[in-house]
């Protein structure tokens, strides 16, 4: 697997990251948390990311997008991370853009592709309802009403849910609640759900969904009937691998602004990066993130050759990805001494963003425990 980018897809990361130092800044984070915009992102910088072509870089381009695939998909998520910058291009971008090309029917894909592109849509998957990352745990039901199906039910923790204009829902239409088997996937209107706005941690747009027997046609199934999970695990993995690359690129900007922090404080009349100790904690994060980058960039490019048989480099991403970014974070505050837990400083909004990504689709240990079954332990 080779992890040297090719020119194109540097251009990409450089224009990416441009965007995100130019527009998104940690300083509109902190305007977003101040405003507590119930979306979670500002609208106006979705759209200026899809007229630079970033919210459609896997849309196919007869649907008006670049198709530039799940690498150049993971440098952008990468670029957002070192910002923090807000937005629902994992969930919209990323997991329902692959959720519509590789399972829409021709109708769904001309009707939602292009404004993906465009920007003009928000996306979010619905698919967990239990405390914990549990797709195969579906209790919403889907039941045959004329020539469509009725949903009735709850998802919990919906990642843009309250900005969605669209849904992907996992609903049972078959067999007991831990089943396999017998989940569907469908496209509803956002505006026929009850929504419960949720308040994290790092002031994203997360939502309680409620369907209450909620109509929809034939032509709102997404895939295969009964056949629904094989579908959604593969578009939660494009999530997985896009939030893994997200906190690659937030973990860079913590150890960045350490080293700078390190160089700069003075104790006892020198800078405290002469101290050994601090010298070590560093070499050790610098370690630790060349192998996070590795392992996100392995399952980029699984993704993008083997979209079906990506779980394994997809788990061991997310798994360690998340256990680095948390270290990352944690040695960012401890080495900033007591001011890192104070606002003025930017590395706490780190700290927290992590914490809820890596708890988002899975875990460390649910990954860990998912690449031992692939692998056949």
């Amino acid at each position: 697997m080779p992890l040297v980018l090719s020119e194109e897809q540097q251009m990409l990361q450089e224009t990416a990251r441009g965007f995100a130092e130019e527009k998104s800044p940690i300083s509109e984070l902190r305007r977003l948390r101040d405003e507590d915009l119930p979306d979670g992102f500002h609208r106006d910088l979705w759209a200026q990311m899809a007229e630079l072509g970033l919210a459609g870089v896997l849309v196919p381009e007869e649907h008006g997008g670049s198709g530039f695939g799940y690498v150049g998909a993971g440098l952008i998520a990468q670029e957002l991370g070192r910002t923090l910058a807000a937005s629902p291009y994992v969930a919209t971008s990323l997991m329902a853009a692959t959720a519509l090309t590789q399972f829409g029917s021709d109708d769904q894909k001309a009707t939602h592709l292009p404004k993906i592109a465009a920007g003009e849509t928000v996306f979010a998957v619905a698919a967990d309802e239990a405390r914990k990352h549990t797709p195969n745990q579906v209790s919403m039901k889907a039941e045959r009403s004329g020539n469509g199906f009725k949903l009735t039910g709850e998802k919990a923790f919906v990642a843009e849910g309250f900005a969605a204009d669209q849904l992907i829902v996992a609903a049972r239409t078959a067999g007991a609640d831990d089943d396999k088997e017998g989940i569907t996937l469908f496209l509803v209107d956002a505006l026929k759900a009850d929504k419960e706005r949720l308040q994290t941690i790092d002031n994203r747009g997360f939502a309680r969904i409620k369907l209450d027997g909620v109509e929809v046609d034939g032509d709102a199934v997404l895939g295969q009937v009964d056949q629904g999970l094989s579908a959604l695990e593969t578009i939660l993995n494009v999530g997985r691998a896009g939030l893994a690359s997200e906190m690659v690129g937030s973990s860079e900007a913590v150890f960045d602004m350490t080293l700078d922090y390190l160089k700069q404080r003075k104790q006892f009349g020198t800078e405290i990066g002469r101290f050994q100790a601090l010298q070590h904690r560093a070499a050790h994060l610098y370690t630790e993130l060349e192998m996070a980058k590795a392992v996100a960039h392995q399952a980029l490019d699984e993704l993008e050759n083997n979209l079906d048989g990506a779980a394994a480099s997809v788990s061991l991403a997310k798994a360690k990805v998340s256990q680095v970014a948390r270290l990352a974070a944690n040695e960012g505050v401890q080495m900033h001494g007591g001011i890192g837990m104070t606002d003025e400083y930017d590395v706490g909004f780190f700290m927290k963003r992590v914490r809820v990504a890596g708890e988002l689709f899975g875990d460390q240990d649910y990954h860990m425990n998912r690449l031992a079954e692939v692998m056949g332990y």
